[in-house]
């Protein structure tokens, strides 16, 4: 099983850099998406079900189904979306080429009114999209984000008790320790890789979760988000924010996990791992 990983930045903008002609040819069985910004009903037929040409807009979607079944059956990939209340914000998704069992959101109202979170279930395996909140300037969000850290861990607990393997893939907006930031002294106070943020990430990869990029790459300097501005991208002074956790019985099952780096449209790139 490959499953990928994108904070895209706005799902509509990336699409105009190619985002569909990228998930057709991506070989993933499953695609996780960040940070939409746009609700079904404003998404083109193309996003609602990539690589079926003969798909209609449906303007009342229901949540979790971007398309109604008649309108997916034949395509390459069904879609997921879980959007925020507010237009234009946060929200994520997933793309599937087996139809989930079923989808979920996070059942909690202060983040599923953000989309933050999207959950679908393959057997036993429930793969999670989250895009973790940032937490702003001055640390302005940053209670709400350890709250959601918080809920996000007890329902990764409750999903392992009931016997599934969890992979929480995600923006995590945190950049775990010095090696995961190109300038981590001058970014001590800023969002992201505060000191409550790093500290819950050694909570969560110490109880009960693996980073599973660390599974396979001890190494500095591997970034997944590169500021916008002074040509950072192209001078790779970058942040590792982007995640793909799994439980730790499931750790033993990942063949590989990588950062597809050359994978462009956003600030951030794509992460992939594959599971047997």
């Amino acid at each position: 099983m490959k499953i990928i990983s994108w904070n895209v930045n706005g799902i509509r903008a990336v699409e105009k850099k190619g985002f569909t002609d990228w998930l057709l040819s991506c070989g993933a069985d499953v695609v996780c998406i960040q940070e939409t910004k746009a609700s079904p009903d404003k998404l083109s037929p193309e996003l609602l079900a990539p690589g079926l040409s003969s798909a209609e807009e449906e303007n009342d979607a229901p949540l979790f189904a971007a398309a109604l079944e008649s309108e997916q059956k034949g395509a390459v990939y069904k879609s997921y979306f879980n959007s925020a209340k507010k237009p234009g914000y946060s929200g994520t998704a997933i793309y599937s080429l087996k139809e989930p069992d079923s989808v979920t959101a996070l059942g909690e109202s202060e983040f599923d009114d953000e989309g933050r979170t999207t959950i679908a279930f393959f057997g036993k395996t429930a793969v999670i999209s989250a895009y973790f909140p940032n937490s702003q300037a001055e640390a302005a969000r940053l209670d709400y984000k350890l709250r959601y850290c918080a809920c996000i861990y007890e329902k990764c607990n409750e999903l392992v008790s009931k016997g599934y393997d969890v992979v929480l893939c995600g923006d995590y907006n945190i950049a775990h320790t010095p090696a995961d930031i190109a300038n981590p002294k001058a970014n001590e106070k800023n969002a992201g890789y505060l000191p409550e943020e790093r500290a819950w990430m050694d909570f969560f990869t110490t109880h009960g979760y693996k980073d599973s990029f660390r599974l396979f790459c001890s190494e500095p300097g591997h970034y997944t988000w590169w500021s916008y501005r002074f040509n950072a991208r192209a001078k790779d002074i970058g942040w590792r924010l982007d995640y793909l956790c799994v439980n730790e019985s499931m750790a033993k099952k990942v063949k590989s996990s990588i950062i597809l780096k050359d994978v462009t449209g956003s600030d951030h790139c794509p992460v992939e791992i594959e599971i047997e």
